[in-house]
């Protein structure tokens, strides 16, 4: 069993980090937000005041913060983690960031001899809660056999997308492709009701079609269709749009990096800007749905 350091108990690092108590390891953790804290001690982890505390003397450190800076600030500089960590230590960050941070951050790990892999993941809240979440994993392939036994603790679908980087990369692309399917479908779906059409019935015609795709097969975007997901629950819950947002800005900032074009993936992010406008950031990001509505 491992001693961990975990930074970031939000609504996805605190699952995942009882999901390690419950593997067995133990965990040592740091957040801003005294509740998070308390949870995880409640559970049989220590709270800790600081970072640099939780990371004391751990085996492995796993980070799950919310965005670029946020990672660069806690593992760079004169006071960041990269100063205080042991060298051999294991580093895993699940953040979802922009892949140059993850090569910048990465690249000042193995300089100090710390082995560091990107590590975002997919599945959501649910996938955290239930340990079947899915980890893109980017890093030397020494560090991705060290950390896999660890990750396969918190999810059920490991993989190895390849150098430092490019796990960021990986999730990057799949979010991008997710939203554009989830934008189009919602499209169909109104499109069809407003001809008249049942959205049940056009759904079922549509996921054993040519159209059919993962929002038609587990994530009907339209109201009442399918139980258990958001579009049945006033689109609570989920995958935010406020997190599909800077997501898709990831997207585009590495597609500004490579010069690659992304007209769908840039329409999409469009979309969804809009929507948050209208006050939906807050909700789950199959409620684009509701753009499609004529008012």
């Amino acid at each position: 069993m491992a001693n961990i350091g975990f930074i970031g108990l939000g609504n996805m690092g605190g699952p995942m980090a009882s999901n390690l108590l419950k593997a067995g390891h133990s965990v040592r953790a740091f957040d801003l937000v005294d509740s998070a804290l308390q949870a995880i001690a409640n559970e049989g982890g220590e709270a800790c005041d600081n970072a640099l505390t939780a990371v004391d003397g751990v085996d492995v450190v796993i980070s799950m913060l919310p965005a670029s800076v946020h990672v660069e600030n806690l593992y760079l500089g004169d006071k960041g983690l990269l100063t205080a960590i042991a060298a051999g230590t294991l580093v895993i960050d699940c953040s979802t960031i922009a892949p140059a941070s993850s090569r910048k951050v990465s690249e000042a790990a193995a300089a100090k001899n710390i082995p560091m892999i990107d590590a975002p993941v997919s599945g959501g809240v649910g996938g955290a809660v239930g340990g079947t979440l899915t980890f893109i994993v980017g890093g030397e392939s020494e560090a991705f056999d060290q950390a896999k036994p660890l990750l396969e603790d918190m999810g059920k679908n490991i993989f190895h997308a390849g150098a430092p980087g490019a796990g960021q990369v990986a999730k990057i692309c799949n979010n991008m492709l997710l939203s554009v399917l989830m934008t189009g479908t919602a499209e169909a779906l109104q499109l069809g009701v407003d001809n008249g059409m049942d959205p049940s019935v056009l759904s079922e015609i549509m996921r054993t079609s040519s159209g059919g795709n993962w929002a038609l097969e587990v994530y009907n975007p339209y109201p009442g269709v399918m139980e258990g997901v958001p579009s049945s629950n006033n689109y609570e819950g989920g995958f935010l749009v406020d997190l599909m947002i800077k997501d898709l800005g990831l997207a585009l900032e590495a597609a500004l990096d490579t010069g690659s074009a992304t007209p769908m993936g840039t329409l999409a992010r469009n979309l969804y800007i809009n929507h948050r406008k209208l006050g939906n950031g807050r909700k789950d990001f199959s409620s684009i749905q509701q753009s499609f509505v004529e008012k």
